[in-house]
């Protein structure tokens, strides 16, 4: 009919809904929505960026089922007097060797459960791997993640999953808009004149976020000795608000200079400090 769709947060239009919920209320309450201006419309991704953000989604819930099928081959062995170190190598390492041992007291049963479990566990693993390559393939063939990789903290996965949630981060008018977005920014509780900054808003995708906030822990970890200037920079901060906070400052510079290269298709350009 001539119109241009526009796409909002339900979450954000339901706080104009007076009365029931019926579709006169829901669409009146859309109306004001968009009449008020202010409200950041969803963008419409195309078929290529719903196929890598499914991957991405497909790998975190993997991840997730591995985490507890782990835990609770963990937990089990424990309760029957057996400690495994964490992490995926102590369990794929200790786990047969449990199941080999026949002086740990563990029963029929439980030898049973456990090795279906064990069996479960090396499935998902090698799942997550086909994910993983498929995640790199996407990041070798898309110029976009190819850019997004040159950026320090940000592989093929991070990368992947960064662009899988902004898009064509053309939903942003700044790159503060989108760490915004991804709740990296303080959280205020002003009034009266007196500014008051707490901790992190923590708003947004948690996923998106935690992914970031790793690849920053890994710049920091490496950035002792660089010449860079982001290097230095996030040292210095460390020195002086601590490595929690230059961690979380440094995830923020990062989502800031990913959406800059995203949105403008410009590409990463280290600056060497003066």
């Amino acid at each position: 009919m001539g119109h241009t769709a526009v796409l909002y947060p339900p979450k954000h239009v339901k706080s104009y809904q007076r009365g029931q919920k019926n579709d006169y209320n829901d669409a009146r309450a859309l109306a004001e929505a968009h009449l008020h201006g202010h409200l950041r419309p969803v963008p419409v991704k195309t078929i290529a960026q719903q196929d890598s953000a499914l991957v991405v989604l497909q790998r975190k819930q993997l991840k997730e089922e591995q985490v507890r099928l782990g835990n609770q081959m963990r937990s089990l062995l424990a309760e029957r007097g057996v400690a495994l170190p964490v992490g995926v190598r102590a369990l794929k390492v200790g786990v047969p060797r449990v199941l080999e041992d026949a002086s740990n007291g563990l029963t029929v049963v439980a030898r049973h459960i456990l090795a279906q479990a064990y069996d479960r566990y090396l499935g998902l693993l090698e799942e997550i791997v086909w994910y993983d390559r498929q995640l790199k393939e996407q990041a070798r063939e898309d110029d976009t993640c190819r850019r997004l990789c040159e950026i320090p903290g940000m592989g093929p996965i991070v990368a992947n999953v960064f662009q899988a949630w902004i898009g064509g981060g053309q939903q942003f008018r700044r790159g503060r808009d989108a760490s915004a977005a991804l709740g990296l920014v303080p959280r205020q509780f002003s009034t009266g004149g007196r500014e008051v900054l707490l901790g992190i808003t923590k708003r947004g995708n948690r996923y998106v976020r935690s992914q970031i906030i790793n690849g920053a822990q890994a710049v920091l970890r490496y950035a002792a000795g660089k010449k860079d200037a982001l290097s230095q920079w996030v040292m210095r901060l460390k020195q002086t608000r601590g490595h929690n906070k230059a961690v979380v400052a440094l995830a923020n510079k990062l989502v800031r200079i990913a959406w800059v290269i995203v949105a403008r298709g410009e590409t990463y350009q280290p600056r060497m400090a003066s």
